[in-house]
């Protein structure tokens, strides 16, 4: 039976020992996905420490026969020089700090170790030599790599006590902490190598690629706090039961000795009773013994849950809703500071819906300023589509959130917390908690997310109340201040009205008294036979340019008194149709000069009881206009008809006179415009004395004064037309109501 070579067995463990580097490069390569950065370090680790551990073996099985143990040792130590640099910058892209300082230390070392490695060239023989300590230029490099290790363990440690010390999120203290081991595994190992008491293979290498892997390329660990408490639990409970069962064994035995009649096995059956039955209340008080201790926090979930529900259910008003639930949570949970944000949409130009959050904070608090998140963002899209709490830990450390643009990330490590709870509602999200770190700085467990989550779903309801009542509230605020404006504004237009009126009143007043004596003078001069022709035409366009203005001032009178409520009304029986035909005469030469058709038909109708020098003017400005917008070659038709009698405004009936045109008609939004004072139509470049001309403009009292008229006789005027259209010239229709008793007539407008 042959046995087996030690040689080839040494040679098969160490392969095998290189190969478990194989699961490390494997795990880096899935979870690296978005972590290049970090996960690229960690496979050269790895592939480096394989290379190593095949090169022991080959050197161990006797393959290498040119190297000798001193030649195995440098490359050892040489091997742990870049190993230990691999780790600091492994370290440094893990904790989000630019790798680019130590990147130059290493190439500084590496110059340098290429220099001391033709030692020839630069170095005496003996380099340093102290009593009986010697050092030779062949052992310049090895120092150097031993010294350049140094550096980087020691650089790669302080760099991760500084990032755990400047920290404040338990999570990332919690995944820190998992580098105290690494550190510890790879400072055994490679002290071990250096001193030549190293084992073969490295174990403890292997180990700490694993570890270094581990948590490097994993977002959430096991909470080192936990695992201490759980282990101490273990271990305490196990030691009070031992120390109870010696006590009760050693009480079993004074209890023989002294009783001999006593059972020893009924003894020890009542000392396993006392033990079961101790057992959860002694595993209970090494819990609470062992939290209070660690600093643990302990709250119960559905007191918590219950209590939150009863304070918030009946709130309607949104600052004390804001401050009861976050208030509960803080106090329950102890939690350093917490806020509640709504959450508003809105669409962008291009159609993509905005989320705005908007913090509920009384007046006296500091405000925050909102912020807009895009819906496709990572952020919103984990709020909206996962519906789950997000930490401040995954928004810096998932590679998900490094999309998320600079303002949003910004804006969320500016509140200082931790953890941020949607609040949602028929599957919309409505709104948002936010929470800092706990006083006890411990991370958020599972379980307190669960809660979370739980406490957000109760403030759906009541944040939807509060906020119905905060929008019908500032509804209300918007309205208040929308009438005070608006009677503002009603109070100036009342002033600027009135200061029109005054105007129009005082200018009527004082033009009439020299336009009256510019009339006489020239009537006087035209009267006059002996006046040379020419001036004599002169004298004739001053005196129709004052009769124009002096109709022009005729009306501004009567406006002003119907503003004041003042116009007279000299009532007396008035033949509506010989009036109608009187008018249309005096306008006949104007319609002439158009080619207008200027027809009237109406039937026979009653006798008004009315004010005729009043209604004359009514007509005249209607006619008047109805020649200046109706095209050459149109038509103007004046019509009538008798209205029956109506309970509400006509109790013995009316007559209705339609003046009817072929003109450019009148746009639907304006028929109620047209009848205000000098509005006008068209271009006011168009402004003519002229009676006649199409779409000339006149001085925009026509319609306002009639209308005025009408009312004044209780009456009504309105227009009808499709539309305004200067090109197929659809027409109009002025209606004009004047009720045919005078019973309801007053002798004024008072």
């Amino acid at each position: 039976m042959s046995t087996l070579d030690p040689a080839l067995i040494s040679f098969t463990l160490l392969t095998i020992m290189s190969a478990l580097y194989l699961p490390v490069i494997f795990f880096a390569i899935v979870r690296g996905k978005g972590q290049e950065l970090t996960a690229g370090p960690v496979i050269l680790y790895a592939l480096v420490g394989a290379g190593l551990g095949i090169f022991e073996a080959f050197w161990r099985d006797r393959r290498l026969p040119q190297l000798d143990a001193l030649a195995f040792g440098d490359i050892e130590v040489y091997g742990a020089l870049v190993l230990a640099f691999l780790m600091t910058i492994t370290a440094y892209v893990f904790m989000r700090r630019s790798p680019v300082a130590w990147l130059i230390v290493g190439g500084v070392v590496a110059v340098v170790q290429v220099v001391l490695l033709n030692r020839e060239m630069f170095f005496p023989r003996v380099v340093w030599s102290s009593g009986g300590l010697i050092l030779t230029n062949d052992r310049l490099g090895v120092a150097w790599a031993v010294l350049g290790w140094l550096v980087f363990m020691i650089g790669s440690a302080w760099a991760v006590g500084d990032a755990y010390q400047r920290s404040r999120q338990p999570l990332l203290r919690n995944r820190l902490i998992y580098w105290i081991p690494t550190f510890i595994l790879i400072a055994i190992n490679d002290a071990s190598n250096l001193a030549g008491m190293g084992v073969a293979g490295n174990p403890l290498r292997v180990l700490a690629a694993a570890l270094m892997s581990y948590l490097a390329l994993t977002h959430y660990l096991p909470d080192v706090r936990q695992i201490m408490r759980r282990i101490l639990v273990y271990f305490i409970t196990i030691l009070l039961i031992m120390v109870f069962y010696l006590l009760g064994v050693n009480f079993v035995e004074v209890i023989s000795q002294a009783r001999p009649y006593f059972n020893p096995l009924f003894l020890g059956a009542v000392i396993s009773l006392l033990l079961a039955l101790l057992f959860a209340p002694l595993l209970g008080l090494v819990r609470r013994l062992v939290d209070l201790w660690l600093n643990i926090d302990q709250y119960n979930a559905g007191r918590t849950l219950q209590e939150y529900s009863e304070s918030i259910s009946n709130i309607l008003e949104m600052e004390r809703l804001a401050s009861v639930a976050v208030g509960i949570i803080m106090e329950n949970m102890r939690v350093q500071r917490g806020f509640l944000f709504l959450v508003d949409q809105s669409r962008d130009v291009n159609g993509s819906r905005i989320y705005q959050l908007r913090a509920v904070r009384n007046a006296e608090e500091r405000q925050i300023i909102s912020l807009e998140l895009a819906e496709n963002g990572p952020i919103a899209s984990h709020f909206t589509r996962n519906g789950r709490p997000l930490l401040q830990y995954d928004i810096d450390f998932l590679p998900s959130f490094r999309a998320a643009s600079v303002p949003e990330h910004e804006w969320f490590k500016s509140l200082e917390c931790e953890v941020y709870v949607p609040i949602s509602s028929k599957k919309q999200w409505i709104g948002m908690l936010a929470f800092g770190a706990k006083l006890s700085q411990q991370r958020y467990t599972e379980d307190d997310l669960v809660t979370l989550s739980a406490l957000g779903n109760q403030t759906a309801v009541a944040l939807e109340n509060a906020r119905l009542v905060d929008n019908l509230m500032r509804l209300n605020n918007e309205l208040r201040r929308a009438r005070r404006e608006l009677e503002n504004t009603n109070r100036a237009l009342q002033r600027l009205d009135q200061t029109k009126s005054d105007f129009i009143s005082i200018a009527s007043h004082e033009l009439r008294t020299p336009l009256t004596v510019i009339k006489g003078y020239t009537e006087m001069l035209l009267e006059n036979p002996g006046i040379d022709p020419s001036i004599h035409q002169f004298l004739k366009g001053i005196h129709d340019g004052t009769l124009r203005l002096h109709e022009i001032m005729d009306s501004m009178f009567d406006l002003a008194q119907i503003d004041s409520r003042s116009l007279q009304l000299h009532l007396q029986e008035v033949d509506l149709a010989n009036m109608i035909q009187e008018v249309c005469q005096a306008q006949s030469k104007a319609a002439l000069d158009r080619h207008l058709s200027l027809s009237i038909e109406l039937p026979v109708l009653p006798s008004l009881i009315a004010d005729p020098n009043s209604l004359r003017k009514i007509f005249q400005h209607l006619v008047n206009n109805a020649i200046k917008f109706t095209p050459d070659e149109g038509k103007i038709t004046i019509t009538g008809r008798v209205v029956d009698a109506r309970p509400s405004d006509l109790p013995k009936g009316g007559v209705e006179i339609i003046v009817s045109d072929t003109g450019v008609g009148v746009e639907p939004n304006f028929r109620e415009l047209i009848f205000t004072k000098f509005y006008q139509t068209g271009d006011l470049a168009k402004h003519s004395t002229s009676r006649s001309r199409f779409k000339g403009s006149g001085s925009g009292l026509g319609l306002a004064l009639s209308k005025g008229i009408v009312e004044a006789h209780n009456g009504r005027i309105w227009v009808e037309s499709p539309g305004h259209d200067e090109v197929h010239f659809p027409g109009s229709q002025f209606h004009v109501l004047i009720p045919l008793t005078n019973s309801t007539v007053s002798d004024s407008l008072k």
